[in-house]
């Protein structure tokens, strides 16, 4: 990530974020005092959902990622950002948008044919 320290969290239990069932696996950037904004992130062959999301420069952004079949990425490509959805877990990701402006971002693990129409964007407004 730009500028921005990786940590690998411990397991979090399911209870915390109300689905019962599965693992939790959080990644990405320490949480801070900011309020975070959370959001959840769905992937499917071949489309996420949501498929544009508008976020504010500097507030702190926790995705919880969720597969409805089986492993797709997660890639913006402008920021620097990457992470998996994993089939039966929500990866839970934290990002902090430094910089305003429209980021696409893709699902880079090959999922059959119709994969290169699975995108998505990212405003970050100021």
């Amino acid at each position: 990530m730009n500028k921005t320290t990786v940590t690998v969290l411990s397991t979090i239990a399911l209870a915390a974020v109300g689905l019962a069932g599965a693992q939790v696996t959080s990644i990405g950037i320490p949480a801070n005092e900011k309020q975070e904004r959370v959001i959840r992130l769905v992937a499917k062959k071949f489309v996420f959902t949501p498929s544009e999301i508008v976020l504010k420069k500097g507030q702190p952004v926790v995705f919880e990622l969720t597969t409805l079949d089986f492993g797709h990425g997660f890639k913006i490509p402008d920021l620097d950002f990457r992470a998996d959805f994993v089939p039966d877990k929500v990866t839970v990701v934290r990002l902090l948008p430094e910089k305003a402006g429209k980021f696409d971002f893709v699902c880079d693990n090959f999922c059959g044919s119709g994969h290169e129409e699975m995108e998505g964007r990212i405003i970050v407004e100021d």
